[in-house]
C-alpha cells in the first residue's frame, strides 16, 4: 500500500508517514486529513512512496486526501525548504503557516462568492520624469532575475514607477506580487492600483481581512485568477502560477520581519523567491535598509535613484533643528513649533505633530516614595491612558484601573511623567481651541474601516492639526500638510541598540517627507537637545547617502552586520537562572568547538528581561561568513534539542535578528 509523507504544523523537524490506499505521486502538494494523537490534523503531502521501510502495523491510515484545490506547486515547496533551512524552522510549520487559516481547518466553513467591487478608473497617469523612465528601463531591459533598489526621496514618484512596471508585467500575461510593510499602507495603494487597472483582478492579503475573505483572495492568487496581489509579510509565500515580478514598497521597514513563530524576513525571502523563479524584483524606499544599500554599493543589486520630487511644483521641505536646551517647553512643544502651527492655521494649511509614543504618559509615579506604575508581568511600565482611565502594558496587554492614591505610601498626589500622543492632543486643544485636532495612533484607529475614515477626513481638509505616531510617517500623500513637528527624538540617539540611529533617521526622514508634497512649501521642525549631532546634520541636508556611508563605516569597524552574520538563541523560563543555565549549557556543546569560524558570546538577559511572567535570556552567535554560520546552526540546534531543560523552559533560534 502507498505511504504518504506528510508535513504537519508542529515544532518538530521531521515529516510523518501514513498509509493511503488511493494515493499516487500526483497527490504530492495536496492537503490531507490525518489522525494525530487523540485527534486529527490537516497536513500537506510532501512525497508518496511505496511501502518498504515502514511496516503496516507501525503506520496509521490517512483519513482523507482533500482534492478541492490543485496541488501546491514544486516552487512553493522549494521556497519553504529554503525558509526552513535558513531560519532553522520546522518544514511543516513553514508549509502550513504559509497557507490561509481557512484551508488548514478540519471543519472549513462553507465558502461564499465574494462581492466584486467595481473599481473606478483613476486619473490619467502623469508623464514620467527622466529618472523614473530610467529606473523602469533598468528593470525591464532583461526579463530574467535582477534585483534593483529604487532609492527615491519622499514624493519622488516611486509608486508611479511601481504602477508602470505592473502595467508592463500584465501586458506579458503575468502576475505581480506587491508587498507593503503594514496594513495601514494598503488602502491608499490598493485604491491607486485598482484605479489604474479597473479591468484587472486585484486581491489584498493581510491580517485585517476576515478568514473567509483571506482564503478567497488566496485561492484567486493560487489559481491565477488574480492578476495583482497586494499583501503584507505572509503574502510572500502565496503560490502564483504566472508570477512575473515582485515589488517591495518601504523595503527598509522592520515590519517585514516576523517576530514570532517562524522568524523570517519577508524582504529577504522575496529576493530568494525572485531568484528561484528567474523574475525581476524591485525594492523601493526613501531610506533603504543599510543591508540593501550595501548590496547596491557592492553590485549585488542595481541602484536606481530618484532625486527630485515628481511634482515639478513640489520641493523637498526645509528641515530646521530646534535647540531646546534653553527653551521652556509646554507639554514637550517648543515656542517655535507653536508659532509655526499658528501660522498654518491662519493660512488654512495642515500641521502634523509627530510623537512615536501613544497613551497619555509613559508612566504614573509617586513623588513621595518613588513608586512607579510597573507591569506585574513584564520588565516594563504600565502606560497611562487617561481617556479610558486605564494603565496598560503595551507589551503583554495587562491593564489596571488608575489608583486613587499611591499603592505603596497612600499619597494621593501621584503624577503622570513624560508624555504621549493623548497628552499632547489635550494640550493642543487648550492652546488652539478653534482648531480641529485629530489624533492618529493605535488607540484611536483600530480597524481598516476607521483608518479609511481618518484618511478621508484628512484629505477632505477636515482636520487642521494631526497628532500621530509612525502610522502617519510613511506612504501617505496629504496635499494640504505643510508643517511637521517632531517631538521626543533624542531618546533613540544614545540607545544601546546599534540599529537605533538607522531607525531614527529613517523615521524622521519618512515623517519629514509628509510635508510640502504639492505646490505648498513644506517645513519640518525637529526638537532636540543635541542640535550638533551628525544625524540631524544629515537630515537637514536630506543626505541619506552620507548618513548611510558613515553608518556602514562604523559597522565595518565594529564588525556588525552587514559585515558579520548573526543568529541568537533565546530562552524563556519562570526564573532567569534557569534560562541562563540553559544558554550556558548550549555554549559547552561539542559542536561549538568544531566550528571555529563561529563565535558565541556570553549569555545575558534580554533588554525586555521579563515578558508575560517569563524571564528571558539570549546568546548571540556570530560569524564573518554566512555559509559558516549556516553550516553550524542546524548541528547546534539538534544538539540543543538533546539538552535537559526544565519543563516550562522554551527556546528558539532567530537568524538575522533585528534586536539583539
Amino acid at each position: 500500500m502507498p505511504v504518504i509523507r506528510v508535513a504537519l504544523d508542529l515544532p518538530l523537524h521531521r515529516l510523518f508517514e501514513y498509509r493511503a490506499e488511493a494515493a499516487s505521486t500526483a497527490d504530492v502538494g495536496l492537503r490531507v486529513r490525518v489522525p494525530f494523537g487523540r485527534g486529527e490534523r490537516i497536513g500537506v503531502i510532501v512525497a508518496v512512496a511505496a511501502q518498504g521501510e515502514w511496516p503496516d502495523e507501525q503506520l496509521k491510515a490517512a483519513s482523507e486526501i482533500l482534492r478541492d484545490l490543485p496541488p501546491l506547486p514544486p516552487e512553493f515547496f522549494g521556497l519553504c525548504e529554503f525558509a526552513s533551512a535558513y531560519y532553522q524552522a520546522p518544514f511543516g510549520e513553514v508549509v502550513l503557516q504559509a497557507l490561509p487559516a481557512g484551508v488548514r481547518r478540519l471543519d472549513p466553513p462553507a465558502r461564499r462568492a465574494g462581492r466584486q467591487t467595481k473599481a473606478k478608473p483613476g486619473p490619467l497617469p502623469p508623464a514620467l520624469t527622466a529618472e523614473q523612465a530610467k529606473a523602469i528601463d533598468a528593470v525591464t531591459v532583461d526579463g530574467g532575475y535582477s534585483a534593483q533598489l529604487l532609492f527615491g526621496v519622499t514624493g519622488s514618484g516611486k509608486t508611479e514607477v511601481y504602477l508602470r512596471l505592473v502595467e508592463w508585467v500584465l501586458a506579458l500575461g503575468a502576475q505581480v506580487l506587491l508587498l507593503v510593510p503594514e496594513i495601514n499602507l494598503t488602502p491608499q495603494l490598493e485604491a491607486r492600483v485598482r484605479g489604474r487597472f479597473p479591468e484587472r483582478t486585484v486581491v489584498a492579503l493581510h491580517s485585517e481581512l476576515a478568514e473567509a475573505a483571506r482564503e478567497r483572495h488566496w485561492r484567486a492568487a493560487f489559481s491565477g485568477e488574480a492578476d495583482i496581489v497586494l499583501g503584507t509579510r505572509l503574502a510572500v509565500f502565496t503560490p502564483m502560477p504566472r508570477l512575473g515580478m515582485i515589488i517591495i514598497d518601504e523595503e527598509h521597514d522592520a515590519s517585514f520581519k516576523q517576530q514570532d513563530g517562524m522568524r523570517y524576513s519577508a524582504r529577504d525571502v522575496a529576493v530568494v523567491r525572485a531568484r528561484q523563479a528567474a523574475i525581476p524584483i524591485l525594492l523601493g524606499s526613501a531610506t533603504p535598509s543599510l543591508e540593501s544599500w550595501a548590496n547596491a554599493q557592492g553590485g549585488r543589486y542595481g541602484l536606481q535613484t530618484l532625486r527630485e520630487r515628481a511634482n515639478p511644483a513640489a520641493t523637498l521641505p526645509a528641515v530646521n533643528v530646534v535647540d531646546t536646551r534653553k527653551m521652556v517647553l509646554r507639554e514637550g512643544v517648543s515656542p517655535p513649533l507653536v508659532e509655526a502651527i499658528r501660522q498654518r492655521l491662519a493660512r488654512e494649511e495642515q500641521s502634523l505633530v509627530f510623537l512615536n509614543r501613544r497613551g497619555y504618559a509613559p508612566v504614573l509615579a509617586c513623588p513621595a516614595c518613588g513608586w512607579v506604575s510597573g507591569c506585574k508581568r513584564c520588565a516594563a511600565n504600565l502606560v497611562l491612558h487617561l481617556a479610558d482611565r486605564r494603565l496598560r502594558c503595551h507589551h503583554c496587554g495587562f491593564e489596571n484601573g488608575i489608583p486613587r492614591a499611591c499603592p505603596t505610601c497612600g499619597n494621593q498626589d501621584i503624577h503622570p511623567f513624560g508624555r504621549g500622543t493623548q497628552r499632547v492632543e489635550e494640550w493642543l486643544q487648550g492652546e488652539f481651541p478653534d482648531a480641529r485636532i485629530l489624533r492618529v495612533d493605535r488607540d484611536s484607529v483600530k480597524s481598516r474601516t476607521q483608518w479609511e475614515a481618518v484618511l478621508t477626513q484628512i484629505h477632505a481638509g477636515e482636520a487642521d492639526i494631526l497628532v500621530g505616531t509612525q502610522m502617519l510617517a510613511k506612504g501617505h500623500d496629504f496635499p494640504k500638510l505643510t508643517l511637521v513637528g517632531a517631538l521626543g527624538a533624542d531618546a533613540a540617539l544614545f540607545a544601546a541598540d546599534w540599529r537605533a540611529p538607522e531607525r531614527l533617521f529613517a523615521q524622521l526622514m519618512q515623517v519629514a517627507g509628509r510635508a510640502g508634497r504639492a505646490e505648498l512649501k513644506g517645513q519640518v521642525l525637529i526638537q532636540t537637545q543635541y542640535p550638533d549631532h551628525p544625524l540631524f546634520a544629515a537630515l537637514k541636508a536630506h543626505d541619506y547617502e552620507g548618513f548611510a556611508a558613515g553608518q556602514l563605516k562604523e559597522r565595518e569597524q565594529a564588525g556588525f552586520p552587514p559585515y558579520a552574520f548573526q543568529a541568537v538563541l533565546r530562552a524563556e523560563a519562570p526564573d532567569m537562572a534557569a534560562a541562563i543555565a540553559f544558554l550556558t549549557a548550549a555554549t559547552t556543546l561539542p559542536v561549538v568547538t568544531e566550528h571555529e569560524q563561529v563565535m558565541l558570546y556570553d549569555p545575558i538577559p534580554m533588554k525586555m528581561a521579563r515578558l508575560a511572567n517569563l524571564e528571558r535570556g539570549q546568546l548571540l552567535a556570530e560569524s564573518g561568513s554566512r555559509p559558516a554560520l549556516q553550516a553550524f546552526l542546524p548541528r547546534w540546534r539538534e544538539a540543543i534539542a538533546q539538552l535537559k531543560a526544565p519543563s516550562r523552559l522554551r527556546w528558539h533560534i532567530e537568524v538575522d535578528p533585528l534586536d539583539c
